[in-house]
C-alpha cells in the first residue's frame, strides 16, 4: 500500500505507481502535497535539518498532544469497561465514545495550511 510522501493518504489503486507505461512511481496525491513536500525540503536545507527532523509549530504540537490524551483516556476507559459485564446499550455508549474521541485525529493532516 503505497501513501502520499507528504500527507500519508492511501493512493488510490492505479495511482500507486503500478500505472501502465514509463515513468516514475507515483509519490504524492496532488499537485499541492508535491509543493508543500518541495517547500518543506528547501527550508530544511536552509535550516540544515536532517531527514528526521522537523519544525512543526508549537500550537499544532499542542492540539495533535491534547487530541491523544483524550483518545488515551477514551481507550483506557473502554478497557476498564470491558472488564465488566457490560450491557449491550452501555458496549455500544463506550464505542461511540471511543470513536468520537478517534474522529479528530482520523481527519488530521499535519504541516498542511488550511
Amino acid at each position: 500500500m503505497r501513501r502520499c510522501r507528504w500527507c500519508r493518504i492511501v493512493l488510490a489503486p492505479g495511482r500507486s505507481g503500478r500505472r501502465q507505461g514509463p515513468g516514475r512511481p507515483r509519490e504524492f496525491c496532488s499537485q499541492r502535497c508535491r509543493q508543500w513536500d518541495w517547500v518543506s525540503r528547501q527550508r530544511a536545507r536552509e535550516l540544515a535539518l536532517s531527514d528526521g527532523e522537523l519544525v512543526m509549530a508549537r500550537g499544532e504540537l499542542d492540539s495533535l498532544h491534547d487530541d491523544l490524551y483524550v483518545l488515551s483516556c477514551a481507550v483506557a476507559d473502554a478497557q476498564r469497561d470491558l472488564e465488566d459485564e457490560m450491557t449491550l446499550d452501555e458496549c455500544l455508549r463506550s464505542l461511540r465514545w471511543l470513536l468520537e474521541a478517534a474522529e479528530p485525529l482520523t481527519v488530521r493532516r499535519l504541516g498542511t495550511p488550511a
